[in-house]
């Protein structure tokens, strides 16, 4: 029975260790791709805000339209409603138009 112990843990013990350093390796991989991402966006966004400062209108208009250009394939149906009004007026059927648009 000790001999069996013994290797079941001979066994057991270099995979532990394996499995640790494994999960070790992740960790270190995972921070070093946040603090490279956080990098990136930093340089992205100084170069950004050198362009505002030349030119605010037009940074900020090119802003505005890349982030409509990001959401709106997302939205569904646009639906306007007015006090008086019986039932919604359908403003703008995105999906629609843009399914039609791929065809």
């Amino acid at each position: 029975m000790i001999n069996e112990a013994t290797k079941r843990a001979n066994q057991q013990i270099p995979r532990a260790e394996g499995e640790a350093q494994r999960l070790i390796s992740e960790a270190e991989g995972y921070a070093t791709a946040r603090v490279n991402r956080a990098f990136g966006e930093t340089a992205r966004f100084r170069a950004m805000l050198v362009e505002y400062k030349t030119v605010p209108e037009v940074t900020r208009t090119r802003l505005y339209l890349e982030t409509m250009a990001e959401i709106l394939p997302n939205i569904g149906q646009v639906l306007m409603v007015q006090e008086d009004q019986v039932g919604p007026l359908p403003l703008m059927n995105v999906r629609d138009a843009r399914q039609g648009a791929s065809k």
